[in-house]
């Protein structure tokens, strides 16, 4: 009778086990916003492993680095680092090196763990898992406690079937976000595409309204490129096109956004920006790429290349993004069309 007693109790364990684990593989594949499968990902095995704090990092083979995703329960000062190099020999280099889930029940008896930000976080205990699509690994989840725990073999085979659910998730809500970004960017430059620019445009001037904050367009155009493509040929126009994307980004702010906006032009929002600021910079791009393009193109067009710049600021030029956009680009047809080379803006 005792026996079957016991098998009475471990079959409802099992039976638990898995109505837990189906619920939450019903949430982790609910989504295809990476960053809410990731965090429903970590909600899911901290509850199943009744773990007070962890984190999800991706892993970018290319650059041997981690990006931090989503975390809880770890202070400011652990979580502050959102990218790291894998370092060799460590522990996250030896998991995506084995694939193969790590358990550390007692931080202070393990004489290999030497990570100071978790002896200073007061790390006790973790479990990392990797987050693996066939042999390929996609990232790694951490659990953590900050008392010495022990982990029953149920629940940590649960945790694993949870990760390869995970592992599927992650990997569908990355393709589908690859698919957004392809979607709303141009394939040569990688630059937002002129469908992304009237999106973005709209959005920006919107909250410029609301805020009461100028804002401006900076539309350029590469002088004299079809004679470019007919004379050094199309696959040297598009290197030239990408020297030109990078010089724009390298001299604009971080904070502004760059467009392709079509064929040879492109264009620019400068959020927060009022005339005299914006002439300075477009000025500043413009400039840049007449002295960078010929050290740039190398050989093929020692002559390099050079733009021609229309600016516009919301309010002064234009209340409404239809408005606006026909001040710049008359702007820039009279700088092509009055010496190229150059910035013209309503004086």
């Amino acid at each position: 009778m005792e026996g079957r007693e016991q098998n009475r109790q471990f079959l409802e364990q099992e039976i638990r086990g898995l109505k837990d684990l189906l619920s939450v593989a019903q949430v982790v594949v609910s989504s295809l916003d990476l960053d809410e499968v990731l965090q429903n990902i970590l909600g899911s095995a901290m509850a199943i492993m009744d773990m007070p704090a962890g984190s999800i990092a991706l892993y970018e083979e290319s650059r041997n680095e981690m990006t931090l995703h989503a975390h809880s329960g770890l202070s400011k000062a652990f979580v502050a680092r959102s990218t790291w190099l894998v370092s060799k020999g460590g522990l996250t280099d030896r998991i995506l090196s084995e694939g193969e889930p790590f358990v550390v029940e007692d931080t202070g008896t393990a004489v290999f763990f030497n990570n100071p930000l978790a002896i200073q976080e007061g790390i006790r205990s973790l479990i990392c898992v990797p987050l693996k699509i066939q042999n390929k690994v996609l990232g790694v989840l951490y659990l953590d406690a900050f008392e010495p725990r022990r982990f029953s073999r149920e629940r940590l085979q649960l945790l694993s079937v949870l990760a390869s659910f995970a592992a599927m998730s992650v990997d569908n809500a990355c393709l589908h976000q690859r698919a957004q970004r392809l979607a709303c960017t141009d394939g040569l430059t990688g630059l937002y595409n002129h469908r992304q620019f009237k999106k973005m445009l709209k959005d920006e001037m919107l909250r410029a309204r609301r805020h009461n904050k100028p804002l401006a367009l900076v539309m350029f155009d590469v002088d004299n490129f079809k004679q470019f493509n007919d004379t050094y040929g199309h696959p040297n126009g598009d290197k030239a096109l990408l020297a030109v994307t990078g010089i724009l980004e390298s001299a604009l702010r971080e904070c502004d956004l760059v467009f392709r906006y079509g064929g040879e032009e492109f264009i620019a929002i400068l959020p927060e920006t009022i005339i005299d600021d914006a002439i300075v910079a477009a000025e500043r791009a413009r400039s840049a790429v007449e002295k960078e393009t010929p050290g740039l193109l190398g050989e093929f067009a020692a002559c390099g290349l050079t733009v021609s710049a229309g600016v516009a600021c919301y309010p002064i030029d234009g209340k409404d993004p239809d408005a606006l956009m026909g001040t710049v680009d008359e702007l820039l047809y009279k700088a092509k069309h009055e010496g190229k080379n150059k910035v013209y803006y309503v004086s």
